[in-house]
């Protein structure tokens, strides 16, 4: 979006942020830069006489997940957000850098002049200095390899690569067959999806047709989201070394309805859409295809903080089992993208203490070959914070498939300092206070087949 909606005005020393998920983006703590890579000044023309725009050749771009952008609770990903004003900073197609000059005044009065601003616009300042010194980076490489190889050699190469990945995906596609699934989240709505596979072409086509219609909640999942969860499955389903890329969608055809969970429109909340929403998604397309039973169908994402502090974590639950394999536990799989903080680190840079990370044994769902197990995780807080969950799997389990039993439902909860108990719904959000524990326990992956 950045690159149509600024064609014919960039200009060498520009930058620019977004992350609007009307536009391109996914949830607002997710900030993307783009960087236009111009031709050098150097470069000749045919008609040297003739004044042209300087020639973009490439864009490079750097996607990071902010902290804290502001929104109606620390961390930026509320419980119980209605419209995307609550959730933080929206940053629509914003010139960051122009003429090579950091436009710090105007992006420190817009992360600080929102309904709900940032908490912390220092560090969101910061990171953007590093993202945008990761593009010039990847610029740099770029105009290295033009210069060894040439402009033409390198674009030819760029094609080649998403051509290959095509033709991986192509060869994925002759051993599927049709399929269809329908997946209830515990908000009620329904992620509908068929599989229509085409062997004489080598495509197939991916059709959502019958999802549920854009939410009240912020389980709105925008359509980058979605898009981005089939170019997964299918990245998977290649067993060739190949690097992730748009090529992958070449060989399909997506259907994503207007009007549905999977392509709100303004003002809808998403911030549980990128996290929630598109497990559920994958998990959707995997069962339609018969491939594995439902694991991770959830990030269990955990936030807490105050004016001080804001941290964001996800944490890990049991795989799904397929045809000849068993779940895994306690993993991050699918679109979870991320890793837990060393608890040395967590506890030095945060004011709690990890009390306990576990296997929660158990949790599996039975089957010829079992679901992984989910795990166990007790934080105690050593100052008063806000802590909001945001999480699926602790209504309708995890499933399994073909005759295989689905996981343990999640749970989680605060043990007060006073011996009290305080039960959390999956998406909520609760004060602690000094001395108080939070204990999450994550579900079990489905099972795959009927039992011995």
């Amino acid at each position: 979006m950045v690159i149509s909606r600024n064609k014919g005005r960039m200009k060498p020393g520009d930058v620019y942020v977004l992350n609007d998920p009307y536009h391109g983006g996914t949830h607002l703590p997710d900030v993307t830069v783009v960087t236009p890579v111009f031709a050098p000044p150097s470069t000749p023309t045919t008609f040297p006489e003739v004044p042209r725009q300087p020639e973009i050749w490439f864009y490079v771009a750097s996607r990071g997940h902010h902290a804290e952008i502001g929104g109606v609770s620390p961390g930026s990903m509320p419980a119980n957000s209605a419209r995307i004003e609550e959730e933080g900073v929206l940053i629509d197609n914003w010139l960051l850098v122009e003429d090579g000059e950091f436009r710090e005044a105007p992006t420190l009065a817009l992360l600080t002049g929102a309904e709900y601003p940032s908490r912390d616009p220092q560090t969101n300042l910061a990171d953007l200095r590093a993202q945008i010194a990761a593009n010039e980076k990847g610029a740099e490489e770029l105009r290295r390899m033009v210069g060894e190889f040439g402009l033409g050699v390198v674009r030819a190469y760029m094609a080649h690569v998403q051509e290959n990945a095509a033709e991986a995906v192509r060869e994925v596609i002759t051993a599927l067959r049709d399929g269809e699934f329908s997946y209830e989240m515990d908000n009620g709505a329904r992620i509908r999806v068929r599989v229509t596979v085409d062997h004489e072409s080598r495509t197939a086509t991916i059709d959502f047709t019958g999802t549920s219609a854009q939410l009240a909640d912020n389980f709105n999942a925008p359509s980058s989201v979605a898009m981005a969860a089939v170019l997964y499955v299918f990245r998977t389903l290649v067993a060739k070394e190949i690097p992730l890329n748009a090529g992958c969608l070449q060989p399909l055809n997506v259907i994503i309805p207007p009007g549905t969970m999977l392509s709100p429109r303004y003002p809808a909340a998403v911030a549980a859409g990128n996290v929630e929403t598109s497990q559920a998604v994958t998990g959707a397309l995997y069962a339609a295809l018969g491939n594995m039973a439902e694991g991770s169908g959830t990030m269990n994402n955990v936030t807490f903080g105050n004016e001080r502090y804001q941290y964001y974590e996800t944490v890990a639950s049991g795989s799904g089992a397929g045809e000849g394999f068993d779940g895994t536990d306690v993993v991050q799989t699918k679109m979870t993208n991320s890793r837990l903080t060393d608890p040395e680190v967590l506890e030095w840079r945060y004011p709690v203490r990890l009390e306990s990370y576990a296997i929660r044994r158990g949790s599996g769902g039975p089957g010829r070959w079992h679901g992984g197990a989910g795990g166990t995780r007790r934080i105690r807080f050593l100052e008063p914070m806000t802590v909001t969950t945001l999480s699926g799997h602790r209504r309708v389990p995890a499933f399994g498939l073909a005759g295989g039993a689905p996981g343990a439902l999640g749970r989680h909860w605060v043990e007060r300092a006073d011996g009290s108990v305080t039960e959390m719904r999956g998406c909520d959000s609760v004060q602690l206070e000094p001395g108080d524990t939070f204990i999450l326990e994550t579900p079990g992956g489905g099972g795959f087949g009927p039992a011995p």
